[in-house]
C-alpha cells in the first residue's frame, strides 16, 4: 500500500494542474525500464484521408502514464485527445516505473486539419501559437475593485498601469504575460526582465450568473506555478490567486475578476484589465 501511495503522489506532482485520476491497474513490482524500451504511440485519427486533430494515445509499457499534449494532460494508459492546432505537434510522455523512477520520451504527430471543433478561446488567448498580454493602458483603469456580479471592470478603487509597481514590484509599465499554446505555458515577465513560469488552463463551461440568471463570468481562467500580474487578493491578506472569472475575452481584450468565496452580489470583487500586443 505504501508503494501505491507513493505512485499516486508522484503522478500528482508530475501532472501539475490536473487532479489525479483513479489508477486503472496496480503495477506489479518488476524491473524498471528505460526510455528506449517504452512501447508508446500517438496516432492521429484519419478522416477522409487526412490526419485529424483527434489523436489516439496508447501506452503498452509497464509504467504509469502522464501524457502532455500541449493543450492538456492525461494520466490514462490509453486515451483519445483533442489537439487545437495544425502542423507538427509534440506530445511529451513521462512514465513512472514501479520503483519510482521516471522515463521520458517525446513523440511528434502531424495534424493536417482541425476536423473536430476546437474551443475558440485557445486562438484568442494564444493567437494559435504564443500571444503576449499587458495592462490595457487605453482603459480608464487596469486594476482595482468594483461590485461582484454587477460591475465588469474596476469601478470603485481604480489604478492605472503606472501605479501597479506599488502593488507588485516590476508589475507596472513594461510588465507582460505570455500564453504559449505549446504545453499551455504561462510566463509572467516583470519590467526588470525576471520571469515566473507555470501553466494555464480555462473552462468556458464554468459560467457565473448574477441573481437574475444573466451571465457575468463567461468561464474560468486558471494558472499554476505562477500567478498573473498582481495576482493577489487584497481582502484576504494579499494571498496569491490562481483562478479567475473571465469577464471579457476576445482577440484583443482579456478582463479577469476575482472575489473571495462567499462574496454576495455587489460585494467587493477585483478586476484585471489586459490587452494583446501581438
Amino acid at each position: 500500500m505504501n508503494n501505491l501511495i507513493k505512485y499516486i503522489f508522484l503522478v500528482c506532482v508530475l501532472s501539475f494542474t490536473i487532479s489525479c485520476e483513479p489508477i486503472e491497474k496496480r503495477l506489479e513490482m518488476g524491473p524498471a525500464i528505460t526510455a528506449d524500451q517504452l512501447d508508446i504511440t500517438a496516432i492521429p485519427l484519419m478522416v477522409n484521408g487526412k490526419r485529424s486533430n483527434k489523436v489516439i494515445l496508447d501506452n503498452k509499457s509497464p509504467v504509469l502514464s502522464l501524457w502532455n499534449y500541449g493543450s492538456g494532460r492525461s494520466t490514462r494508459k490509453s486515451d483519445t485527445v483533442l489537439m487545437v492546432a495544425t502542423g507538427e505537434r509534440t506530445i511529451r510522455f513521462v512514465g513512472l516505473n514501479p520503483d519510482g523512477t521516471k522515463v521520458q520520451k517525446n513523440l511528434t504527430v502531424r495534424v493536417d486539419e482541425l476536423t473536430f471543433p476546437v474551443p475558440p478561446e485557445w486562438a484568442m488567448l494564444t493567437g494559435g501559437s504564443k500571444r503576449t498580454w499587458k495592462w490595457d493602458e487605453t482603459k480608464p483603469a487596469v486594476w482595482g475593485n468594483g461590485g461582484y456580479l454587477g460591475n465588469f471592470a474596476p469601478a470603485w478603487w481604480t489604478l492605472k498601469e503606472a501605479e501597479m509597481d506599488e502593488q507588485e514590484a516590476g508589475a507596472g509599465i513594461g510588465a507582460k504575460m505570455e500564453l504559449n499554446l505549446d504545453d499551455a505555458i504561462f510566463t509572467k515577465v516583470r519590467s526588470n526582465g525576471s520571469k515566473e513560469v507555470g501553466v494555464f488552463s480555462f473552462d468556458m463551461n464554468q459560467k457565473t450568473k448574477d441573481g437574475e440568471g444573466k451571465i457575468w463570468g463567461q468561464g474560468k481562467f486558471r494558472t499554476s506555478g505562477a500567478a498573473i500580474l498582481v495576482g493577489k487578493s487584497p481582502d484576504e491578506g494579499g494571498k496569491a490567486v490562481y483562478e479567475f472569472d473571465i469577464i471579457v475575452l476576445n482577440d484583443k481584450e482579456l478582463v479577469l475578476a476575482y472575489a473571495p468565496p462567499g462574496t454576495e452580489a455587489w460585494g467587493t470583487a477585483y478586476f484585471w484589465v489586459f490587452r494583446a500586443i501581438d
